[in-house]
């Protein structure tokens, strides 16, 4: 995460608004999806991204993308416009 995004993160987080985008143990598309986002702008944070050293790098906890609820529907129109539909998790 970059520059601004950071605190708008952490605003959304401590209110407990934010929503997972995307769920996976891929992380090339975990890492395509974040450049996207953070290249709009958009604040997000990926959770469970250091499990891999106490997992033994085996890929058995996946990867979570989120971001603010205020930059949903922004976040979710790019991943699908860059052909990642299918990788989002239902909308709340």
């Amino acid at each position: 995460m970059i520059g601004a995004g950071r605190a708008g993160f952490a605003a959304a987080r401590d209110r407990g608004a934010v929503q997972e985008l995307i769920r996976s143990n891929d992380i090339v598309l975990i890492g395509f999806a974040r450049s996207l986002l953070e290249e709009a702008g958009v604040p997000l944070f990926v959770a469970d991204e250091h499990m891999s050293a106490l997992e033994g790098s085996i890929g058995m906890f996946g990867r979570r993308l989120l971001v603010p609820d205020d930059h949903a529907r922004q976040a979710r129109r790019i991943l699908t416009d860059a052909g990642l539909a299918a990788e989002l998790r239902d909308a709340r």
